[in-house]
């Protein structure tokens, strides 16, 4: 019988990108147990214990998170995106309620019994700093005031906050950027959709041209990175209360990359050719559909399926629609390091890491 470790973690989102990534990490932690949490089960899991429940769900959620009084850990990263409109749902109203009742959801019940909980760490993103809304002053950092946008981030830190207030447990926020990982239909991954354009060009014998508009410089986070810092600031007293900037530690532009993705299939690059990819890929479908077939790939043979809206997140990271530079999109990643973490990675040697996972696992072909 496996013994039971001294850490229980909840892990919320388990099926998406960073979620995904946050229950591998955890599985393989000495001293942790792990619950994960979301509507559609992630393949792989070894030992984790997986609880399918919708987060719109209240009387759901009060049923399943009243029944785990051992939670001494929370890692919430489940977050609800308007379906097929992406990037302007960041400023709609019914995204924002939603994912503060999401949490509510989960958190009023869980937090009445789970009286061993000791920490909860909640992810926002550079929205926060409203990039979305505005070109912010670089790099960002933690420590400035809160910026005067509407935002669920705004809402679902206040109520976390005022949960928290007396009690001992505590919570932190990370702030991400561009999140690169292994999740497979979500809507948040750029991998699947710039790996299906790489995919179909080189099987029609074309050069990868970059699709994309002016370069836009901002960072990349590794989601194995993003992963170790969740550990650390859940072990780590004195992350409590504090917000940090996480990021590889290089900058980057996607059109940079692009030679890197071409290596990575064996290409060559050509010259850039602006198209939105939201637009182009349904388009070739039936071109994609018979590579699945023709390499014998695992990974769905509907692109819908396999991309999801990221194909949407990919054209607004590449600023495909624009025709003049955009803002400058960085962070400050120099407070982490000051409270102890110092993790790295070169956002080239990430995508090439990454390709290489979605190569191996027949998810593109080699």
């Amino acid at each position: 019988m496996r013994k039971l470790s001294s850490n229980k973690i909840l892990i919320v989102g388990a099926s998406g990108l960073v979620g995904f990534e946050a229950v591998r990490h955890f599985e393989a932690a000495p001293d942790w147990d792990v619950v994960a949490v979301s509507r559609r089960k992630p393949e792989g899991l070894t030992s984790a214990v997986h609880v399918s429940v919708d987060l719109i769900d209240t009387g759901k959620c009060a049923d399943v998170f009243s029944a785990m009084a051992d939670i001494t850990h929370v890692m919430y990263a489940a977050v609800y995106e308007l379906p097929g409109n992406v990037v302007a749902g960041w400023k709609a109203k019914e995204q924002m309620q939603t994912n503060l009742a999401m949490i509510q959801n989960l958190f009023d019940p869980l937090e009445k019994v789970a009286t061993g909980l000791k920490h909860v760490t909640l992810l926002q993103g550079t929205k926060a700093y409203g990039i979305h809304i505005e070109p912010m002053p670089v790099p960002a950092r933690e420590r400035w005031p809160r910026h005067n946008h509407d935002n669920f981030y705004w809402l679902q830190q206040d109520y976390l906050s005022e949960k928290q207030r007396g009690k001992a447990w505590n919570w932190t926020i990370l702030r991400p950027q561009l999140v690169f990982g292994e999740a497979i239909k979500g809507n948040l991954n750029v991998l699947p959709a710039m790996g299906v354009f790489a995919a179909v060009e080189r099987e029609a014998g074309r050069e990868l041209c970059y699709p994309g508009g002016p370069p836009l410089i901002f960072e990349a986070t590794d989601t194995e990175l993003l992963a170790n810092a969740m550990e650390w600031v859940a072990t780590t007293p004195e992350c409590g209360g504090e917000i940090f900037n996480i990021a590889n530690g290089d900058v980057m532009a996607l059109s940079n990359l692009w030679p890197t993705l071409a290596e990575c299939f064996g290409m060559e690059v050509g010259p850039p050719k602006q198209l939105l990819l939201s637009e182009e890929l349904p388009k070739r479908q039936e071109e994609w559909a018979a590579i699945v077939e023709k390499y014998n790939l695992a990974a769905p043979s509907s692109i819908a399926e396999f991309v999801g809206d990221s194909a949407e997140l990919t054209d607004f990271s590449m600023a495909t629609e624009l025709t003049s530079p955009p803002p400058v999109v960085v962070v400050s990643t120099i407070k982490a390091r000051q409270f102890g973490f110092h993790d790295c990675i070169d956002t080239e040697d990430m995508l090439r890491k990454w390709m290489k996972r979605y190569q191996d696992a027949r998810l593109f072909p080699k």
